[in-house]
Protein backbone atom coordinates (compact mmCIF):
# COMPACT_ATOMS: atom_id res chain seq x y z
CA UNK A 1 0.00 0.00 0.00
CA UNK A 2 3.19 2.45 0.67
CA UNK A 3 4.40 1.68 -2.44
CA UNK A 4 1.67 2.29 -4.46
CA UNK A 5 0.34 5.44 -2.59
CA UNK A 6 4.39 6.59 -2.87
CA UNK A 7 3.89 6.15 -6.70
CA UNK A 8 0.38 7.76 -6.73
CA UNK A 9 2.37 11.01 -5.84
CA UNK A 10 3.11 13.58 -8.31
CA UNK A 11 7.05 12.54 -7.82
CA UNK A 12 6.44 9.15 -8.26
CA UNK A 13 4.64 9.31 -11.39
CA UNK A 14 7.56 11.30 -12.89
CA UNK A 15 9.80 8.99 -11.27
CA UNK A 16 7.99 5.82 -13.23
CA UNK A 17 8.15 7.81 -16.74
CA UNK A 18 11.91 8.59 -16.12
CA UNK A 19 12.58 5.25 -15.71
CA UNK A 20 9.86 3.28 -18.08
CA UNK A 21 12.50 1.80 -20.21
CA UNK A 22 15.10 0.79 -17.70
CA UNK A 23 16.73 -2.59 -18.67
CA UNK A 24 17.21 -5.00 -16.06
CA UNK A 25 21.09 -4.57 -16.87
CA UNK A 26 21.34 -0.65 -16.18
CA UNK A 27 19.11 -1.29 -12.96
CA UNK A 28 21.86 -0.67 -10.26
CA UNK A 29 23.38 2.00 -12.18
CA UNK A 30 20.11 3.70 -12.66
CA UNK A 31 18.92 2.59 -9.01
CA UNK A 32 22.34 4.32 -7.79
CA UNK A 33 22.12 7.80 -9.91
CA UNK A 34 18.48 8.12 -8.82
CA UNK A 35 18.79 7.94 -4.82
CA UNK A 36 20.98 10.96 -4.84
CA UNK A 37 17.82 13.26 -5.68
CA UNK A 38 14.80 10.93 -4.57
CA UNK A 39 14.08 8.42 -1.54
CA UNK A 40 15.68 5.12 -2.05
CA UNK A 41 12.26 3.58 -0.88
CA UNK A 42 10.65 5.38 -3.70
CA UNK A 43 13.18 4.42 -6.24
CA UNK A 44 13.10 1.20 -5.39
CA UNK A 45 9.19 0.97 -6.37
CA UNK A 46 9.63 2.79 -9.14
CA UNK A 47 11.88 0.10 -11.01
CA UNK A 48 9.92 -2.50 -9.36
CA UNK A 49 7.12 -0.92 -11.31
CA UNK A 50 8.80 -0.20 -13.89
CA UNK A 51 9.68 -4.05 -14.61
CA UNK A 52 6.07 -5.28 -13.82
CA UNK A 53 4.56 -3.08 -16.36
CA UNK A 54 6.99 -4.66 -18.95
CA UNK A 55 6.02 -8.08 -18.25
CA UNK A 56 2.54 -7.00 -18.39
CA UNK A 57 3.01 -5.76 -22.07
CA UNK A 58 2.28 -9.04 -23.20
CA UNK A 59 -0.93 -9.46 -21.92
CA UNK A 60 -2.32 -5.27 -21.98
CA UNK A 61 -0.45 -4.06 -24.72
CA UNK A 62 2.32 -1.07 -24.17
CA UNK A 63 -0.31 1.96 -24.38
CA UNK A 64 -2.48 0.40 -21.27
CA UNK A 65 0.37 -1.64 -19.55
CA UNK A 66 2.71 2.03 -19.68
CA UNK A 67 -0.20 3.51 -17.54
CA UNK A 68 -1.64 0.96 -15.26
CA UNK A 69 -0.33 -0.40 -11.47
CA UNK A 70 0.95 -4.00 -11.01
CA UNK A 71 1.48 -6.54 -8.16
CA UNK A 72 3.82 -9.76 -9.37
CA UNK A 73 0.63 -11.87 -8.91
CA UNK A 74 -1.46 -9.32 -10.86
CA UNK A 75 0.43 -9.79 -14.09
CA UNK A 76 0.69 -13.62 -13.08
CA UNK A 77 -2.87 -13.94 -12.94
CA UNK A 78 -4.50 -11.35 -14.99
CA UNK A 79 -6.44 -12.16 -17.90
CA UNK A 80 -4.87 -11.34 -21.35
CA UNK A 81 -6.62 -7.82 -22.72
CA UNK A 82 -8.01 -9.63 -25.67
CA UNK A 83 -10.07 -12.48 -24.04
CA UNK A 84 -11.47 -10.25 -21.48
CA UNK A 85 -12.51 -7.94 -24.11
CA UNK A 86 -14.31 -11.11 -26.58
CA UNK A 87 -15.72 -11.94 -22.98
CA UNK A 88 -17.40 -8.43 -21.93
CA UNK A 89 -18.78 -8.49 -25.59
CA UNK A 90 -20.71 -11.55 -24.91
CA UNK A 91 -21.78 -10.03 -21.86
CA UNK A 92 -23.06 -6.65 -23.75
CA UNK A 93 -24.63 -9.14 -26.61
CA UNK A 94 -26.74 -10.70 -24.12
CA UNK A 95 -27.97 -7.70 -22.87
CA UNK A 96 -25.94 -6.90 -19.95
CA UNK A 97 -25.66 -3.54 -18.54
CA UNK A 98 -23.94 -3.86 -15.07
CA UNK A 99 -21.78 -7.17 -13.68
CA UNK A 100 -20.66 -7.47 -10.05
CA UNK A 101 -16.79 -8.47 -10.70
CA UNK A 102 -16.25 -10.92 -7.68
CA UNK A 103 -12.43 -11.08 -7.31
CA UNK A 104 -11.60 -8.60 -9.39
CA UNK A 105 -7.75 -8.62 -8.37
CA UNK A 106 -5.85 -6.27 -10.49
CA UNK A 107 -8.67 -4.52 -12.93
CA UNK A 108 -8.09 -6.34 -16.02
CA UNK A 109 -11.58 -7.65 -16.70
CA UNK A 110 -13.74 -4.79 -14.98
CA UNK A 111 -11.49 -2.67 -17.50
CA UNK A 112 -13.02 -4.83 -20.27
CA UNK A 113 -16.56 -5.14 -18.97
CA UNK A 114 -16.52 -1.00 -19.13
CA UNK A 115 -14.87 -0.32 -22.42
CA UNK A 116 -17.82 -2.20 -23.51
CA UNK A 117 -20.41 0.35 -21.60
CA UNK A 118 -20.89 -2.00 -18.72
CA UNK A 119 -21.58 -0.34 -15.61
CA UNK A 120 -19.42 -2.51 -13.02
CA UNK A 121 -19.15 -3.57 -9.05
CA UNK A 122 -15.33 -4.85 -8.46
CA UNK A 123 -14.86 -6.41 -5.35
CA UNK A 124 -11.45 -7.89 -4.60
CA UNK A 125 -11.07 -8.68 -0.61
CA UNK A 126 -7.01 -8.11 -0.10
CA UNK A 127 -6.53 -4.27 0.12
CA UNK A 128 -3.84 -3.97 -2.28
CA UNK A 129 -5.13 -5.53 -5.03
CA UNK A 130 -8.01 -3.64 -4.37
CA UNK A 131 -6.25 -0.26 -4.33
CA UNK A 132 -4.13 -1.24 -7.32
CA UNK A 133 -7.80 -2.30 -9.14
CA UNK A 134 -9.21 1.66 -8.15
CA UNK A 135 -5.93 2.85 -9.54
CA UNK A 136 -5.68 1.14 -12.33
CA UNK A 137 -9.82 2.49 -12.78
CA UNK A 138 -8.75 5.71 -12.78
CA UNK A 139 -5.32 5.72 -14.86
CA UNK A 140 -7.51 4.80 -17.59
CA UNK A 141 -10.00 7.05 -17.53
CA UNK A 142 -12.47 4.32 -16.37
CA UNK A 143 -13.71 5.54 -12.46
CA UNK A 144 -16.92 6.60 -13.48
CA UNK A 145 -18.22 2.92 -14.44
CA UNK A 146 -15.98 1.34 -12.09
CA UNK A 147 -16.40 0.91 -8.16
CA UNK A 148 -13.84 -0.87 -6.12
CA UNK A 149 -14.97 -2.42 -3.02
CA UNK A 150 -12.41 -3.92 -0.43
CA UNK A 151 -14.78 -6.60 0.81
CA UNK A 152 -14.98 -10.53 0.94
CA UNK A 153 -16.91 -11.52 -2.19
CA UNK A 154 -19.30 -13.89 -0.29
CA UNK A 155 -20.96 -11.38 1.65
CA UNK A 156 -21.61 -8.81 -1.34
CA UNK A 157 -24.82 -8.47 -1.87
CA UNK A 158 -25.22 -8.67 -5.78
CA UNK A 159 -29.45 -8.13 -6.46
CA UNK A 160 -28.97 -5.04 -8.71
CA UNK A 161 -26.86 -6.06 -11.18
CA UNK A 162 -27.35 -7.62 -14.52
CA UNK A 163 -24.89 -10.08 -14.28
CA UNK A 164 -21.62 -11.57 -12.01
CA UNK A 165 -18.53 -12.47 -13.02
CA UNK A 166 -16.29 -14.77 -10.91
CA UNK A 167 -13.13 -15.03 -11.17
CA UNK A 168 -11.75 -17.67 -8.43
CA UNK A 169 -8.02 -17.58 -7.34
CA UNK A 170 -6.62 -20.90 -8.46
CA UNK A 171 -3.30 -20.76 -6.94
CA UNK A 172 -2.22 -21.12 -3.49
CA UNK A 173 1.00 -21.33 -1.20
CA UNK A 174 2.15 -24.50 -2.95
CA UNK A 175 1.15 -23.18 -6.41
CA UNK A 176 -1.65 -24.08 -8.99
CA UNK A 177 -4.56 -25.37 -7.37
CA UNK A 178 -6.41 -28.39 -9.54
CA UNK A 179 -9.30 -29.28 -7.32
CA UNK A 180 -12.13 -26.49 -8.03
CA UNK A 181 -13.61 -26.95 -4.57
CA UNK A 182 -10.08 -25.81 -3.81
CA UNK A 183 -10.73 -22.82 -5.59
CA UNK A 184 -11.19 -19.15 -3.14
CA UNK A 185 -13.70 -19.14 -3.25
CA UNK A 186 -15.01 -23.16 -4.06
CA UNK A 187 -16.99 -23.33 -7.13
CA UNK A 188 -19.88 -24.83 -5.87
CA UNK A 189 -20.15 -21.46 -4.46
CA UNK A 190 -19.52 -19.30 -7.47
CA UNK A 191 -22.01 -21.67 -8.98
CA UNK A 192 -24.18 -20.80 -6.32
CA UNK A 193 -24.04 -17.26 -6.88
CA UNK A 194 -23.96 -17.71 -11.16
CA UNK A 195 -27.58 -19.37 -10.30
CA UNK A 196 -28.64 -16.92 -8.11
CA UNK A 197 -28.07 -14.15 -10.74
CA UNK A 198 -29.79 -13.58 -14.02
CA UNK A 199 -27.15 -14.01 -16.12
CA UNK A 200 -23.38 -15.05 -14.60
CA UNK A 201 -19.85 -15.72 -16.02
CA UNK A 202 -17.69 -17.93 -14.10
CA UNK A 203 -13.93 -17.98 -15.07
CA UNK A 204 -11.94 -21.25 -14.82
CA UNK A 205 -9.14 -23.54 -15.55
CA UNK A 206 -9.12 -25.01 -19.13
CA UNK A 207 -8.20 -28.15 -17.42
CA UNK A 208 -11.29 -28.63 -15.71
CA UNK A 209 -12.50 -32.39 -15.84
CA UNK A 210 -16.32 -32.39 -18.29
CA UNK A 211 -18.37 -34.13 -15.72
CA UNK A 212 -17.54 -30.96 -13.15
CA UNK A 213 -19.71 -28.80 -15.33
CA UNK A 214 -23.30 -28.10 -13.87
CA UNK A 215 -25.78 -29.55 -16.61
CA UNK A 216 -27.41 -25.45 -16.09
CA UNK A 217 -24.27 -24.05 -17.51
CA UNK A 218 -23.04 -23.03 -20.87
CA UNK A 219 -19.32 -24.48 -21.50
CA UNK A 220 -16.80 -22.55 -23.53
CA UNK A 221 -12.98 -22.86 -23.67
CA UNK A 222 -11.08 -20.01 -25.46
CA UNK A 223 -7.03 -20.25 -27.21
CA UNK A 224 -5.66 -16.86 -27.88
CA UNK A 225 -3.39 -17.41 -30.60
CA UNK A 226 -3.23 -20.54 -30.25
CA UNK A 227 -2.62 -20.63 -26.68
CA UNK A 228 -5.66 -22.12 -24.44
CA UNK A 229 -6.38 -19.43 -21.92
CA UNK A 230 -9.34 -20.22 -20.24
CA UNK A 231 -12.63 -22.21 -19.82
CA UNK A 232 -15.72 -20.15 -19.09
CA UNK A 233 -18.78 -21.29 -17.78
CA UNK A 234 -22.01 -19.49 -18.69
CA UNK A 235 -25.18 -18.66 -17.22
CA UNK A 236 -28.51 -17.45 -18.25
CA UNK A 237 -27.73 -17.53 -22.39
CA UNK A 238 -30.18 -19.86 -23.03
CA UNK A 239 -27.75 -22.79 -23.88
CA UNK A 240 -27.52 -25.04 -20.93
CA UNK A 241 -25.21 -28.10 -21.42
CA UNK A 242 -23.84 -26.10 -24.92
CA UNK A 243 -19.94 -26.97 -25.32
CA UNK A 244 -18.35 -24.49 -27.97
CA UNK A 245 -14.57 -23.54 -28.38
CA UNK A 246 -13.47 -20.37 -29.10
CA UNK A 247 -10.25 -19.20 -31.23
CA UNK A 248 -9.09 -15.80 -30.99
CA UNK A 249 -8.49 -13.29 -32.73
CA UNK A 250 -11.82 -13.63 -34.57
CA UNK A 251 -13.74 -14.74 -32.55
CA UNK A 252 -14.14 -18.13 -34.14
CA UNK A 253 -16.27 -20.57 -32.49
CA UNK A 254 -16.71 -24.04 -32.81
CA UNK A 255 -19.83 -25.44 -31.03
CA UNK A 256 -20.31 -28.93 -30.07
CA UNK A 257 -22.77 -31.30 -31.83
CA UNK A 258 -22.12 -34.23 -30.19
CA UNK A 259 -20.75 -36.40 -32.25
CA UNK A 260 -19.26 -40.13 -31.26
CA UNK A 261 -15.46 -40.43 -31.68
CA UNK A 262 -14.08 -40.14 -35.27
CA UNK A 263 -13.01 -43.34 -36.41
CA UNK A 264 -9.56 -44.65 -36.66
CA UNK A 265 -8.30 -44.78 -40.17
CA UNK A 266 -4.90 -45.44 -42.50
CA UNK A 267 -2.57 -42.25 -42.67
CA UNK A 268 -3.74 -39.96 -45.52
CA UNK A 269 -1.77 -37.06 -47.27
CA UNK A 270 -2.72 -34.64 -44.74
CA UNK A 271 -2.46 -33.73 -40.74
CA UNK A 272 -4.68 -31.65 -38.81
CA UNK A 273 -3.79 -30.83 -35.54
CA UNK A 274 -6.93 -29.31 -33.38
CA UNK A 275 -6.35 -26.02 -31.71
CA UNK A 276 -5.94 -26.45 -28.06
CA UNK A 277 -9.44 -25.13 -27.81
CA UNK A 278 -11.15 -27.74 -29.55
CA UNK A 279 -9.35 -30.46 -27.54
CA UNK A 280 -10.01 -29.34 -24.33
CA UNK A 281 -13.70 -28.84 -25.02
CA UNK A 282 -14.00 -32.35 -26.57
CA UNK A 283 -14.89 -31.61 -30.32
CA UNK A 284 -12.04 -32.93 -32.27
CA UNK A 285 -15.04 -35.09 -33.72
CA UNK A 286 -16.38 -31.86 -35.40
CA UNK A 287 -12.99 -31.16 -36.73
CA UNK A 288 -12.57 -34.27 -38.69
CA UNK A 289 -16.03 -34.43 -39.96
CA UNK A 290 -15.63 -30.95 -41.56
CA UNK A 291 -11.94 -31.83 -42.82
CA UNK A 292 -13.49 -35.55 -44.22
CA UNK A 293 -11.34 -37.43 -41.49
CA UNK A 294 -10.45 -39.67 -38.84
CA UNK A 295 -8.02 -40.06 -35.87
CA UNK A 296 -4.12 -41.53 -36.26
CA UNK A 297 -5.13 -43.61 -33.02
CA UNK A 298 -8.03 -44.04 -30.60
CA UNK A 299 -6.09 -41.62 -28.16
CA UNK A 300 -4.26 -39.37 -29.71
CA UNK A 301 -6.26 -35.89 -31.19
CA UNK A 302 -4.42 -35.91 -34.42
CA UNK A 303 -6.94 -35.55 -37.45
CA UNK A 304 -5.34 -37.46 -41.04
CA UNK A 305 -7.49 -36.97 -44.05
CA UNK A 306 -6.76 -37.49 -48.03
CA UNK A 307 -8.14 -33.84 -48.90
CA UNK A 308 -7.13 -30.14 -48.00
CA UNK A 309 -9.91 -28.73 -46.44
CA UNK A 310 -8.69 -25.52 -44.44
CA UNK A 311 -10.13 -25.19 -41.47
CA UNK A 312 -9.81 -21.80 -38.91
CA UNK A 313 -10.45 -24.67 -36.13
CA UNK A 314 -6.72 -26.98 -36.57
CA UNK A 315 -3.66 -26.03 -38.39
CA UNK A 316 -3.17 -28.71 -41.49
CA UNK A 317 -0.04 -30.50 -43.05
CA UNK A 318 0.86 -31.98 -46.13
CA UNK A 319 2.76 -35.49 -45.25
CA UNK A 320 5.17 -36.18 -47.64
CA UNK A 321 6.65 -39.44 -45.29
CA UNK A 322 5.73 -41.81 -42.62
CA UNK A 323 9.03 -43.62 -41.24
CA UNK A 324 8.41 -45.78 -37.99
CA UNK A 325 10.53 -44.23 -35.70
CA UNK A 326 14.02 -44.64 -36.30
CA UNK A 327 16.60 -41.92 -35.09
CA UNK A 328 19.07 -42.30 -37.95
CA UNK A 329 16.53 -42.78 -40.67
CA UNK A 330 15.19 -39.49 -39.99
CA UNK A 331 18.83 -38.11 -39.64
CA UNK A 332 19.03 -38.99 -43.17
CA UNK A 333 16.17 -38.19 -44.73
CA UNK A 334 16.65 -34.81 -43.35
CA UNK A 335 20.22 -34.83 -44.34
CA UNK A 336 19.36 -36.26 -48.01
CA UNK A 337 16.43 -33.16 -48.03
CA UNK A 338 18.62 -30.12 -46.58
CA UNK A 339 16.18 -28.98 -44.19
CA UNK A 340 18.08 -26.83 -41.25
CA UNK A 341 15.01 -26.06 -39.74
CA UNK A 342 13.01 -28.72 -38.17
CA UNK A 343 9.59 -27.97 -36.29
CA UNK A 344 8.87 -31.28 -33.98
CA UNK A 345 5.60 -32.02 -32.54
CA UNK A 346 4.48 -34.85 -30.29
CA UNK A 347 1.53 -36.24 -29.01
CA UNK A 348 1.95 -39.70 -27.40
CA UNK A 349 5.27 -39.78 -27.78
CA UNK A 350 7.96 -39.68 -24.74
CA UNK A 351 10.43 -38.10 -26.58
CA UNK A 352 11.08 -34.87 -26.08
CA UNK A 353 11.85 -32.12 -29.04
CA UNK A 354 14.93 -30.70 -28.43
CA UNK A 355 16.37 -33.98 -27.47
CA UNK A 356 15.43 -35.10 -31.11
CA UNK A 357 16.91 -31.89 -32.52
CA UNK A 358 20.51 -32.71 -31.09
CA UNK A 359 20.36 -35.93 -32.14
CA UNK A 360 19.60 -34.81 -35.96
CA UNK A 361 21.25 -31.91 -36.05
CA UNK A 362 19.38 -30.50 -39.14
CA UNK A 363 21.60 -28.71 -42.14
CA UNK A 364 20.40 -26.63 -44.82
CA UNK A 365 18.07 -24.74 -46.37
CA UNK A 366 14.86 -26.20 -46.05
CA UNK A 367 12.39 -26.51 -43.52
CA UNK A 368 10.21 -29.24 -42.57
CA UNK A 369 7.59 -30.51 -39.47
CA UNK A 370 8.30 -33.61 -38.15
CA UNK A 371 5.31 -35.15 -35.92
CA UNK A 372 6.13 -37.80 -33.22
CA UNK A 373 3.25 -40.30 -32.74
CA UNK A 374 1.54 -42.89 -32.82
CA UNK A 375 -0.12 -45.05 -35.67
CA UNK A 376 -2.59 -47.74 -34.72
CA UNK A 377 -0.35 -47.71 -31.09
CA UNK A 378 3.17 -48.09 -33.18
CA UNK A 379 5.66 -45.68 -32.72
CA UNK A 380 5.47 -43.26 -35.83
CA UNK A 381 7.01 -39.98 -37.01
CA UNK A 382 5.37 -38.39 -39.56
CA UNK A 383 7.07 -35.54 -42.14
CA UNK A 384 5.49 -32.86 -43.66
CA UNK A 385 4.92 -29.48 -43.99
CA UNK A 386 2.11 -26.87 -43.47
CA UNK A 387 -0.63 -26.15 -46.16
CA UNK A 388 -0.09 -22.63 -47.74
Amino acid sequence: MNDLALLLSPEGRALLDEVRDTEPAQELAVATRLRRDHPAELVSAALGQARLRQRAVAKFGAEDAGRMFFTPNGVEQSTRASVAAYRAGRLRELGVTSVADLCCGIGGDAIALARAGIRVLAVDRDPVTAAVARANAEALGLAGLIEVREADVTEVDTAGYDAVFVDPARRGGRGRVFDPEAYSPPLSWAVGAALAAPRAALKIAPGIPHEVVPAAAEAEWISDGGDVKEAVLWFGTGAPGAVRATLLPGPRSLLGRGLPDPAVRPVGRYLYEPDGAVIRAHLVAEVAEEVGGGLLDPTIAYVTADEPRPTPYATGYEITNRLPFNVKKLKALLREREVGTLTVKKRGSAVEPEELRRKVRPQGPNAATVFLTRVAGAPTMLIGRPLR
